[in-house]
């Protein structure tokens, strides 16, 4: 099969109610504001808590901490999806600090990381910054930053040049300063010549050396296609040439290593399996089609139309997943792959089938704050990201948070 069935539920049949998803955005949003501490940030939630982590861990990585609570705060005040009552965080130092500590002994090596790393509280503050002269002293510090992470091993958004690939990409679009588009350059680059050829599969991939091991990754965060989302995104700083060489490789990887079942598809975790580790076949944006179709629905041409349909299709009769409504791997992250292709088809099923999920989610919200006693203060695995989600169905809009968008209006320095 394409996906688990244990970790999926059918779809509630609940009418889309564009009060109720407001009212469910007002609400995170004013418990998000009334929990906040300026010595804790906001209270852990058990589910984020990794391996032998404190279940009260002070978390500020932009993925599942502080640093994204922060961003999804200020972007829903932006967007007009909020009012907030005092500006969220505080002083960009004192997250800094916190962060490192939170890296603990790996803070050398992965301080750039885009998802858990330095460089999105630097983004932060390089947009906030009250004179020209501090955002420059950002800048340098985000340019070490990127120009430090080129060689890193892993070779995925989360930790790797991928991720730094994507603020150099989001610094461009802020400021229109060529010293942005040309570390994009610079990062791509380092990154082509870093692809790998499978000979069975008839493809290129890259390897990423993550947590002790070796893995061959196709996914939405640490694999092949998050890389093509950036790629695609940034497409126009790069020579047509240059480009149509992207293209054509992202184009074959990505036919090459689906997986079909009648009219639905979805790809597997790794390219590369053994008999004792056979594939895995998740359904969800980290792992599988949803996130197939969110970090590909920019691409050119129709080459990838149909697989992408397909895609969305094998990601409706999955359903929604037990595991919430957040975005990585939860029932919000699975609709936005319906945004997409709502924007790019045109299509009101999709919106349909996106507006399903949000009502889905949203009982999914309350069950869950009413079974841990809170709500999940986290961007990436919680309500705040999961309120961008509300948001962008009410508008039909289709940006999935800091992967898509960065500033609600870049552009502005």
């Amino acid at each position: 099969m394409l996906h688990d069935p244990a970790r999926h539920e059918a779809v509630q049949a609940i009418d889309w109610n564009e009060s109720l998803a407001r009212e469910t955005i007002a609400r995170i949003v004013a418990d998000t504001e009334r929990r906040y501490s300026p010595d804790r940030y906001w209270p852990a939630h058990p589910l984020d808590a990794d391996g032998d982590d404190a279940p009260d861990q002070l978390a500020t990585p932009l993925y599942h901490g502080a640093c994204g609570v922060i961003w999804a705060l200020r972007y829903l005040q932006a967007v007009g999806a909020a009012t907030l009552t005092r500006s969220p965080g505080d002083e960009p130092g004192t997250l800094l600090a916190r962060n490192r500590a939170w890296l603990g002994s790996s803070a050398g090596a992965e301080k750039a990381s885009y998802l858990m790393g330095d460089t999105p509280i630097l983004l932060l503050a390089h947009a906030a910054a009250p004179t020209a002269e501090l955002a420059e002293q950002y800048a340098g510090q985000l340019t070490a930053l990127i120009e430090g992470n080129l060689d890193h091993p892993a070779r995925e958004l989360m930790w790797g040049s991928p991720g730094t690939l994507l603020a150099a990409l989001f610094l461009h679009e802020r400021t229109g300063e060529a010293r942005w588009a040309d570390l994009f350059r610079r990062t791509a680059a380092k990154l082509w010549s870093q692809l790998l050829r499978s000979a069975e599969h008839g493809c290129q991939y890259w390897t990423q050396d993550l947590y002790g091991r070796q893995g061959s990754y196709l996914d939405a965060v640490h694999g092949f296609v998050a890389t093509a989302s950036v790629l695609i995104r940034g497409r126009q700083r790069f020579h047509a040439d240059t480009w149509a060489g992207w293209q054509r490789c992202i184009v074959n990887t990505i036919t090459r290593t689906a997986s079909r079942e009648g009219n639905r598809a979805s790809w597997r975790a790794q390219l590369v399996t053994s008999a004792a580790a056979p594939p895995r076949m998740l359904m969800q944006f980290c792992h599988g089609a949803p996130g197939f179709v969110i970090c590909l629905a920019d691409m050119p041409g129709t080459e990838l139309d149909e697989l992408l349909v397909a895609a969305g299709e094998a990601t409706w009769a999955a359903g929604p997943l037990t595991k919430g409504s957040n975005l990585c791997h939860g029932t919000g992250g699975n609709g936005y792959a319906f945004l997409k292709l709502y924007r790019r088809t045109g299509d009101d099923l999709w919106l349909a089938r996106a507006c399903a999920f949000a009502m889905h989610g949203i009982a999914q919200t309350e069950a869950a704050a009413l079974h841990y006693g809170q709500m999940r203060y986290s961007l990436w695995t919680g309500d705040p990201g999961f309120a961008i989600y509300l948001h962008d169905c009410i508008h039909g809009t289709a940006r999935f948070p800091t992967l898509d968008v960065f500033d609600a209006d870049p552009g502005r320095r």
